[in-house]
């Protein structure tokens, strides 16, 4: 049965099937009687290995709202032991090991984002967010392998994606990163017995390991448990979500300006917008048809609802409606917006010169992930400084580039712009 084909009952599985939230699930009728019933318990793992999640992770997160919505209880699980393993799918090279000071920091300012789209307390269906390494750093190690390790087969293991597909690109996998899907697995067990929790949810890269976690509880006697994962997105064009030539797009106001979150999504490609409206906003069905119907020059309106909405969700109305202020300002009245994001370098180091690949680049603006990356725009006139395209990739920036306002634009393409100010 395909969610195409099942006719949900439950308020839950409706929304996540129009809104086109659902890759696969374990049992459709199943987690439709769940939470029909109220009784629908399901957790979303992050692991804690930067300061902010990014907005391929917004799908889930929007998932275990549009849950508490309809009454489920949702529960955010942090990786606060997993994160020292290192999750090795979709990579070739083992994640970076960060010290517990470094993951409890990350956890921290994850937490930020999370209660922007859920209700915590002590509530029925109020969230809670729970760390593994609460249960995973007490394992001892040969319990572990007599009582869990011993109903996992190593064949099957080798046969995971997340396994396979670095062994067939010749890659190494560590045996540390070989037991992430065990303590994953695991995790499933333990949210169960203290939560009673009978599903998870994640992208559809984790469906092999959340399968797992539904085997596991079988044979340790939880009850029936449940997957449901999302799909990984890529844009009409191809390219993997949340990706920029600056970088990812993260949730952290400290790690991507409001401004440049909003610019994000104002640049989605024509063809994205009505599903993007369905996925990353809470307007009404009718609404979203309404946007999804205008064409030609009218989809920048619904460009506009959707940057201002996705904004207002991740950093609130106030900010959202200040980002599309600036937007018009800069693009409507043509006007030097003082608002728009910006960067401070000393004075000292103007009036010594600052090279524009410098400037453009990671350790200033942040508008080109790279030196290389600012060499290639400039050729292409992708690049200006004060709306003058830059065509020498040696010229430097001093202070006589400084306008009235004490500023100098530094702008990427025609929608990205950063001011530089000095100190």
């Amino acid at each position: 049965m395909t969610a195409e084909s099942f006719a949900p009952k439950s308020d839950f599985l409706r929304i996540l099937t129009e809104r086109g939230y659902i890759h696969q699930t374990s049992d459709l009728a199943g987690i439709d009687a769940a939470a029909l019933e109220g009784r629908l318990t399901t957790y979303v793992g992050y692991d804690c290995t930067a300061p902010s999640l990014h907005v391929g992770h917004l799908l889930s997160i929007m998932m275990l709202h549009w849950l508490q919505a309809t009454g489920g209880k949702p529960i955010a699980l942090m990786g606060g032991g997993t994160t020292r393993v290192g999750d090795p799918s979709g990579r070739d090279e083992t994640r970076k090991i960060l010290t517990v000071e470094q993951i409890d920091g990350n956890k921290a300012e994850i937490r930020k984002t999370f209660d922007r789209f859920l209700r915590f307390g002590e509530g029925a269906n109020d969230a809670v967010m729970v760390d593994n390494a609460e249960w995973l750093t007490k394992l001892n190690y040969i319990e572990m392998l007599r009582d869990i390790g011993r109903h996992f087969s190593v064949n099957r293991m080798l046969s995971m994606d997340s396994v396979r597909l670095r062994l067939e690109r010749d890659q190494e996998l560590s045996f540390l990163e070989f037991n992430y899907m065990i303590l994953q697995s695991y995790d499933f067990v333990e949210l169960n017995r203290g939560y009673g929790c009978t599903m998870q949810m994640g992208g559809s890269d984790q469906w092999g390991n959340i399968v797992n976690g539904i085997d596991l509880g079988r044979r340790m006697g939880t009850p029936q448990l449940y997957a449901l994962t999302c799909p990984l997105l890529t844009t009409s064009s191809g390219a993997k979500m949340g990706k920029t030539a600056a970088g990812a797009v993260w949730l952290n106001p400290d790690m991507l300006k409001p401004y440049d979150y909003w610019q994000f999504w104002r640049n989605t490609e024509d063809a994205d917008v009505a599903r993007f409206l369905k996925l990353f906003t809470l307007l009404p069905m009718d609404e979203v048809a309404r946007l999804a119907a205008l064409a030609g020059s009218e989809i920048n309106a619904a460009k506009m609802v959707l940057a201002t909405e996705a904004t207002a969700l991740m950093h609130g109305r106030e900010a959202a409606d200040a980002a599309a202020e600036t937007a018009r300002k800069t693009f409507v009245e043509g006007t030097l917006a003082a608002d728009l994001p910006s960067v401070t370098v000393a004075a000292a180091t103007l009036k010594a010169g600052l090279g524009v690949l410098t400037a453009f680049g990671p350790d200033v603006a942040k508008l080109v992930p790279s030196s290389s990356e600012a060499r290639r725009q400039i050729k292409g006139g992708g690049l200006r400084v004060n709306d003058v395209a830059v065509t020498d990739e040696k010229a430097s920036l001093t202070p006589a580039d400084l306008t009235t306002d004490g500023v100098i634009k530094l702008s990427f393409g025609k929608k990205r712009h950063v001011l530089l100010r000095t100190e």
